[in-house]
């Protein structure tokens, strides 16, 4: 089985060097953002027909990857 990051690339030439899908024009940012805003799987295969499942997962797994990183949260002054 292919490691789903796979299908995740990244090109200088597309999207500004974003994250994005097999090359696609399609970066991981918009796809989580879809699921974030509650867009099913189903609508984003009609709305992007190359999309393939195992895509929606990458994006998933690549968010996850990149939160298992360390980060420091500040608080602001109030």
């Amino acid at each position: 089985m292919q490691n789903l990051l796979d299908r995740i690339t990244i090109d200088d030439e597309v999207c500004n060097g974003r994250p994005i899908i097999r090359g696609y024009r399609l970066t991981v940012q918009t796809v989580l953002e879809f699921i974030l805003a509650g867009t099913s799987d189903e609508e984003l295969f009609a709305a992007y027909p190359f999309l393939e499942k195992d895509d929606i997962e990458a994006c998933k797994q690549f968010a996850v990857r990149l939160m298992d990183r360390h980060f420091t949260i500040h608080r602001l002054a109030a």
